[in-house]
């Protein structure tokens, strides 16, 4: 989107201010999709948790895309948009098996990550169809907070560990129809995926009545101009014949599913921001911005890089600034970055916002949550209000103290 068009909006509906493109999210979505169109069974399950807004959800379903879950209540948000429970997987991480049950009794496909959670359920439940999450002990990802597939990871079972899924199921009589694995995110290399795959095939190959394999996501999306990505084209083509021969040796079309969440909505994100103070000290020129990391807190968490522009004076003359926040803790969002020159109320645009930015923003501070707007075929909507106060308040029950004075001490005897 266009810096004016980006600048009326922060004008309309105030600052700080998420803006998302659908024009971009449907053509991440058709990019993936005709990356691999050689592929009979293709299904995308867009990631709930890096944008969970249910316009979003709601987009997403439009374009037949399914919803990929981690918690009971994303579960139910994304059944508020009237999506068939089948289209929905659950893949928690730890949770009880009591959460598990709940999520089940509402048809949504299961997808178990540890040994003895999936024991219990198949001793209770072994009718239901459960997808088992595999660790490929593979390690990738941008960051190692995100990097989930590796041996030490907490996610997963071991690809070590298949005897014991197999006895389980032959304890039990389940039926696991899925495999599925999740390395990390931000993942460049494509022989990471390659490499998987092997391992899922091999493990899929032990299982008599699997009907799909999925394959997670991490795809890594450029962050600023230069910037390298994953290669979706070529993971297609390499990916789908290794694909499709795994399926003529099992004897069926089994669908390949993927999980993709940064990579649908990362780019079509902004978040803007105006300029409070600009202040020069000894060294450094600090553009003090009316957000923090209670809007955005990836730069401070996983060291994350935003590229920012000045909306408001795009073709200025290019200085260097620090662009800090107002938590009362060292907030900073980029450091000595070449931005056109800031003025005090300039509106700062923050790219690749769309993933993991809204979805994790805080109350921190008691700040207010800001609004959400979507840009449709050209017109905005505000998707989620701006919080206020009585927002901030609600469920917090107040006591009266006045009520409950201490009892007075008695005089202690000489």
């Amino acid at each position: 989107m266009e810096n004016t068009q980006l600048v009326e909006l922060a004008n309309k509906y105030g600052s700080p201010l998420y803006v998302y493109d659908t024009d971009k999210i449907e053509s991440q979505y058709n990019r993936l999709t005709n990356a691999f169109s050689s592929v009979k069974n293709l299904k995308l399950n867009y990631a709930v948790k890096a944008l969970s807004n249910v316009n979003i959800l709601k987009f997403f379903k439009n374009l037949g895309s399914g919803l990929d879950t981690v918690s009971f209540q994303e579960v139910q948000l994304c059944l508020t948009t009237g999506i068939e429970p089948q289209n929905i997987i659950y893949t928690p991480n730890g949770v009880s098996l009591s959460e598990i049950e709940e999520v089940a009794k509402l048809g949504v496909q299961i997808n178990i990550d540890n040994l003895s959670i999936l024991e219990q359920f198949g001793q209770k439940h072994p009718n239901i169809p459960v997808c088992v999450r595999i660790n490929p002990h593979i390690m990738a990802g941008g960051n190692s907070k995100i990097s989930v597939g590796h041996i030490d990871s907490k996610f997963g079972i071991s690809i070590h560990q298949v005897p014991h899924i197999k006895r389980v199921v032959e304890n039990t009589g389940m039926n696991i129809n899925g495999i599925h694995m999740h390395t990390g995110s931000d993942i460049l290399d494509i022989d990471t995926f390659l490499r998987a795959s092997d391992i899922l095939f091999d493990v899929a190959r032990q299982f008599e009545n699997i009907d799909f394999i999925d394959f997670g996501s991490g795809f890594k999306v450029p962050y600023k101009e230069g910037d390298i990505s994953t290669d979706i084209e070529q993971l297609g083509v390499q990916l789908s014949a290794r694909f499709n021969e795994f399926c003529v040796e099992y004897g069926k079309d089994i669908t390949l599913m993927f999980e993709p969440g940064k990579f649908l909505v990362s780019e079509a994100g902004s978040f803007l921001a105006k300029v409070n103070v600009v202040k020069q000290t000894t060294s450094t020129v600090f553009a003090h911005v009316d957000s923090g990391f209670n809007h955005l807190v990836r730069p401070m968490m996983y060291d994350s890089y935003h590229h920012i522009t000045n909306a408001s004076n795009p073709n200025g003359r290019d200085r260097y600034y620090s662009v800090v926040g107002y938590i009362c803790e060292t907030d900073t969002f980029a450091s000595n970055r070449r931005i056109a020159e800031i003025s005090e109320e300039d509106i700062l645009r923050f790219h690749n916002a769309g993933a993991y930015c809204f979805s994790m923003a805080s109350n921190y501070n008691s700040r207010y949550l800001p609004a959400e707007v979507m840009v449709h075929k050209g017109k905005d909507y505000v998707i989620r209000k701006r919080q206020t106060i009585e927002d901030i308040l609600n469920n917090q029950e107040t006591i009266d103290f006045s009520e409950s004075k201490p009892a007075s001490k008695e005089k202690v005897k000489a």
